[in-house]
């Protein structure tokens, strides 16, 4: 009989992947230090209000890829919406992403989508040909009024740096448009599972050739049980700190209960330093099929990750991507090991995109398998 695969971390990677082998026939083992699957899109009921909270921060499905759509649906049924954003500062409060409306409250103006374009020209810092960081990006995007009203403030908050300190790339797909479009998102769908992300990942798991088990850390000396090995922990960490530890932020969460709506919306952020949390959202718009008499509120405070947190956001400063960069060789000689998820490849990605990378992966795995001269990548998404 052939070895089953390991898959360390019962997440959204591991959870997919697990599924997407097994139904090709591949058996597998998945385990995870946690007491519960669905890792960092975990949900659960709040036994004060019966809200079923999002208890790592709000997740909202979304995505134009056919192929994930139709591999997610097999697993709940999911309720269509479309995401919407608020923000609040000293200036009032606004929409999110910055659109028409936006513009024309901010500058106290009624202007058409044309007259709003004209307006963000002029206050474009032309003088920067060649943004050096996020700070000239967004000075050279939408100038400085917007930039200190929406932007410098919460980034502060968020990554625990200047922006000046953060590369233009991460701000080079802000969107600014010039319609009443509020809608948080581009994608073709969106929506949330109706019985939540936990259960979704549940039904993922729901199948014979897949065993999981929960409390149980990963150690190396598992690898050789195993036909392979797929890493979904931090990277760092599986190699022992041995290039030094990459930077992560982290968050923590304050709790609000009452009867009745607490912010009147899914998530508000907080875009200036008179307080110092980032956001807050309220869980019971995340299921509007739901009927609450009372709500609960979650507010984020962003820091700096240590060893024994949860890691959220991958910070990727340059100093970061060359402790990167020196893993690499380490991952390319570790054998009958892969590399996936948010953790395992040290990439921030949406949760669509780690459905996609693990389907693409059991793919290439499966024609591994077939073929042991089809090159099968360390990491399921490329890490620098």
């Amino acid at each position: 009989m052939q070895k089953r695969v390991l898959i360390v971390g019962a997440g959204l990677a591991g959870s997919v992947l697990a599924r997407a082998l097994a139904d090709a026939g591949v058996a597998s083992l998945v385990i995870d230090r946690r007491e519960h699957v669905a890792g960092m899109c975990y949900s659960s009921r709040d036994p004060e209000t019966g809200v079923d909270v999002h208890r790592f921060g709000p997740h909202t499905f979304h995505t134009s890829n056919e192929r994930v759509w139709q591999f997610v649906q097999r697993f709940d049924t999911w309720y269509s919406c479309v995401a919407r954003a608020m923000c609040t500062n000293a200036r009032g409060v606004f929409c999110l992403p910055i659109n028409l409306h936006t513009i024309n409250q901010l500058f106290g103006k009624r202007f058409t989508p044309a007259e709003a374009r004209a307006h963000i020209e002029s206050l474009q810092d032309k003088s920067i040909t060649t943004p050096a960081n996020a700070e000239e990006q967004l000075l050279r995007f939408v100038g400085r009024e917007i930039y200190e009203t929406f932007f410098r403030d919460y980034t502060i908050k968020q990554w625990g740096v200047s922006p000046r300190e953060l590369s233009a790339d991460i701000v080079k797909r802000i969107p600014v448009r010039f319609n009443y479009d509020n809608n948080y998102f581009f994608d073709k769908y969106q929506g949330y599972p109706m019985h939540g992300y936990t259960a979704l990942v549940q039904s993922m798991l729901n199948h014979p050739l897949i065993e999981v088990k929960l409390n149980s850390p990963y150690e190396r000396a598992m690898n050789t049980e195993f036909a392979h090995v797929f890493y979904s922990g931090p990277l760092d960490a599986y190699f022992d700190y041995a290039e030094g530890e990459l930077g992560y932020r982290t968050v923590d969460f304050r709790y609000e209960r009452g009867v009745g709506d607490l912010q009147g919306c899914s998530w508000l952020n907080y875009t200036d330093m008179s307080v110092p949390f980032t956001r807050a959202h309220e869980h019971k718009y995340f299921s509007p099929w739901e009927q609450h008499d009372k709500s609960v509120l979650l507010y984020e405070y962003s820091r700096e990750a240590g060893r024994g947190d949860d890691a959220f956001y991958p910070k990727r400063m340059p100093a970061d991507l060359q402790k990167l960069a020196a893993y690499l060789p380490l991952m390319e000689a570790e054998q009958g090991v892969s590399f996936i998820g948010r953790l395992g490849c040290y990439r921030y990605l949406d949760m669509h995109l780690v459905v996609d990378a693990s389907l693409r992966y059991a793919d290439a795995w499966l024609a591994h398998r077939a073929d042991a001269g089809v090159l099968l990548p360390k990491c399921a998404t490329p890490a620098l």
